[in-house]
């Protein structure tokens, strides 16, 4: 049987070694750049190696996280960055942003890469295109389960599941809230955490409670602990288990990690026995550095009430005695590596030991022999046994202690301690450079630039709208200079389709004032789970079908890209925001895959140019999505649609929205997308660059896409008329007759 791999955070050098010492068979770590950790205390780069050597020598792992979105400036001194570390045997690296997947994956051959749980991968499709693109592992969504990682285990690329540690409301990758309220994006690793903070949940009258029983902190979740769970998970053909929290201190790294320890091996020795975990060792994890309470996560729920910390969520510490006793086992004493040896002295020949590691199993791993100098006679004190075994024992500051040690004399003989002192250091040495050399590589390569972006032919941009809700469709049809319309697919597969094909087919038909081709795009969900295979379905006769009314689509996930991949799809794609390009190669990365890449929302009209955003979508309009989360807030405190059996697909975008209002009195209108049970939760302005039209057209982007949301019609011809000139006027500025920020576009995010 093969054994779960259990990996352990540190935010620390101390804490690396506690979780080393308290069993871990891996280690994740954050350098002192590119990790989605910003705060932690993380590695220096003379720490990350000598982690790297203590962990091999240990016979364990070392990742390294490189998880965050990368902007152009910062990817020339990622090789460099890397490089010590992959020459040093690095195991694994954990990676977000794919203009960093494909640099890594150029550089430096054979470096594991794992996709981080922010690739937000939601199910077996996802995964098989992380597969095809080289990576070895995925740490998928968080929100899955359990079903849904076993499905994902077959494809064949190995599986990496949270099982204990702090949880996020949104799924992973896809929350701006941080970034758009704050500045400090979780993508960079800075999340300021405003879900954790108290909100009021509103109906869409905006000053009418919700009615239900709110927590005072509705987007916080309690912390997962899946312990009790561990057989399932272990069934579940789970690769690693992976426990949250370079964060945390050092006693919360060592002694999670003893504990999941200790249950692991109890269920290997007994996989059939009846597995049990003490009461006293669930009160010792509810003890280390929880948020208020514990819950089992996602694996057997979709979402759920219980989930929510009751009260305000603050950190408990750890119990003075138990902290104590973490720090005297794992952090202060240091476990020696136990190695065999053989000592033979004979008269008048070199002296010799021989040091050789060995496996549990009892197979031996690595053996040298070093000489010393020629033994000679005795002529008053000769060697005892005794006395040589004392002499090897005292092996000082090297990682190693003697477990079995023989010594086999010559009869009299006699060798200065001083001689023995240099055979067992030099042996000890040759061991340890027997053990870490097959971990060590050649240098990697230098990035390849000659694959340079190709220049895009200037051309008149096109204006792209997206909208949500039929409404919003009949309101956007009427207007005559939109070039290119995102449809959300949940509103034809109402009992309206009929209806709104005749009116998209129209619109089609009539050219633009300019006569420009109308091209209409299926905007895919958000999240793609097990649960949606009969929307895949329906979408796969649409989209295939001959005379098909389609021109291409707009992807928002892993699992609809390789949907649309599998199945041969020759159509026109494009990657929403949330499929992330920060840097140039991570446009050609899209590019490559026949994708038209969006401007990102968190980069600064300065970071865009040094990107270069020619040939990419810029979404110049829109209530920017802060969070697309598993748990719902209709559901947490009211009663769900689907339990009522009402179909949001049927109703109007504004009728399907709760209002989140923080204690600025900021309202947050929130989506309860019924179809896909997911929440999505948007900013509480719309984002809107009417003002900067000669500097976004300067840059030439293929097109401009305004996103509508929860807008009414009457809205959304306001908003309409003041980009009407945009792409092809750009001087002649309209003043906005509503509310509205400028994002990111001015300052950028930390």
């Amino acid at each position: 049987m093969k054994k779960v791999e259990l990996l352990a955070p540190a935010g620390s050098f101390e804490g690396f070694r506690g979780a080393i010492h308290a069993g871990a068979d891996a280690v994740y770590i954050g350098g002192r750049k590119y990790g989605a950790r910003a705060y932690a205390g993380n590695f220096s780069g003379e720490e990350v190696c000598l982690a790297i050597r203590y962990a091999h020598l240990s016979g364990r792992k070392l990742y390294l996280t490189v998880n965050t979105l990368v902007k152009e400036s910062e990817m020339e001194e990622l090789p460099g960055y890397l490089r010590p570390f992959y020459e040093e045997g690095l195991d694994g690296v954990i990676v977000q942003d794919w203009g960093v997947f494909s640099l890594l994956r150029e550089c430096f051959p054979g470096l594991a890469l794992h996709g981080s749980t922010q690739m937000t991968v939601t199910g077996v499709r996802g995964a098989k295109f992380l597969l095809s693109q080289g990576a070895s592992r995925v740490v998928p969504a968080r929100e899955l389960s359990l079903e849904e990682l076993a499905g994902i285990r077959k494809v064949g690329i190995e599986v990496e599941a949270f099982v204990h540690g702090a949880m996020c409301y949104s799924y992973s990758g896809q929350c701006l809230f941080s970034s758009l309220l704050g500045g400090r994006s979780g993508n960079r690793g800075r999340c300021a955490q405003p879900c954790r903070l108290p909100y009021r949940v509103l109906t869409e009258g905006q000053k009418e409670a919700a009615g239900g029983e709110y927590p005072p902190c509705p987007l916080s979740l309690k912390d997962l602990c899946t312990l009790p769970l561990l057989p399932e998970l272990l069934s579940a053909g789970i690769d690693s288990f992976k426990i949250e929290g370079r964060m945390k201190k050092p006693e919360y790294a060592a002694g999670v990690t003893a504990l999941y320890r200790k249950y692991i091996d109890r269920y290997y020795q007994d996989p059939s026995g009846n597995f049990r975990v003490l009461e006293e060792d669930m009160e010792r994890l509810r003890s280390l550095y929880i948020r208020s309470e514990i819950q089992e996560g996602y694996y057997h729920r979709h979402n759920g009430r219980e989930m929510i910390t009751p009260g305000d969520p603050g950190y408990q510490g750890v119990e003075e005695a138990y902290g104590r006793q973490i720090r005297e086992r794992y952090l202060e004493q240091t476990p020696r590596i136990l190695v065999n040896g053989r000592v033979v002295l004979q008269k008048e020949k070199p002296a010799l030991l021989e040091v050789w590691r060995q496996a549990e199993n009892g197979e031996e791993l690595c053996r040298i022999r070093q000489t010393g100098p020629a033994v000679e006679p005795a002529k008053k004190q000769p060697l005892t046994k005794a006395a040589v075994e004392k002499q090897m024992h005292k092996t000082g500051n090297t990682p190693f202690s003697f477990g079995e040690l023989s010594v086999c004399l010559d009869g009299d003989c006699f060798l200065p301690v001083r001689a023995l002192n240099d055979l067992r250091r030099d042996g000890l040495e040759q061991l340890e450079e027997a053990i870490l050399k097959p971990y060590r590589r050649d240098k990697g390569s230098l990035p390849d630039e000659s694959k340079s972006m190709q220049e895009k032919d200037r051309s008149v941009p096109y204006l792209a709208v997206s909208v949500e809700d039929a409404e919003q469709l009949k309101a956007v049809c009427s207007v005559p200079f939109v070039h290119r319309l995102y449809v959300n697919g949940d509103i034809l597969q109402a009992g309206k389709k009929e209806e709104l094909y005749s009116v998209l087919a129209a619109w089609k038909t009539e050219r633009g004032e300019e006569g420009r081709d109308r091209k209409l795009f299926l905007a895919m969900p958000h999240v793609i789970r097990l649960r949606d295979e009969g929307y895949l379905a329906f979408w796969q006769k649409e989209l295939f079908c001959s005379g098909s009314l389609w021109d291409g689509v707009l992807i928002r996930n892993l699992e609809s890209l390789w949907f649309l991949l599998e199945n041969g799809y020759q159509g026109n794609m494009v990657a929403d925001a949330g499929l992330y390009a920060w840097n140039k190669r991570a446009v050609r990365f899209w590019e490559e895959q026949g994708i038209t890449a969006t401007a990102p929302l968190e980069c600064s009209k300065e970071e865009l140019h040094k990107m270069g955003i020619a040939g990419m979508e810029m979404i110049a309009y829109g209530r920017s999505l802060l969070m697309v989360s598993a748990n719902c807030l209709r559901s947490t405190g009211m009663t769900c649609r689907k339990q009522r059996k009402e179909k949001a697909s049927d109703l109007p975008a504004q009728e399907t929205v709760l209002w989140l209002e923080d204690r600025y009195k900021a309202l947050f209108p929130v989506r309860t997308v019924c179809t896909h049970c997911y929440n999505e939760i948007y900013n509480s302005v719309p984002l809107s660059l009417h003002e900067y039209g000669k500097s976004i057209i300067k840059e030439n982007p293929a097109g401009i896409r305004l996103c509508f949301t929860t807008e009414t019609a009457a809205e959304i011809w306001k908003v309409l008329a003041c980009f009407e000139a945009f792409t092809e006027a750009p001087e002649l500025l309209r003043q906005a007759d509503f509310s509205f920020t400028k994002g990111h576009y001015k300052r950028g995010a930390e």
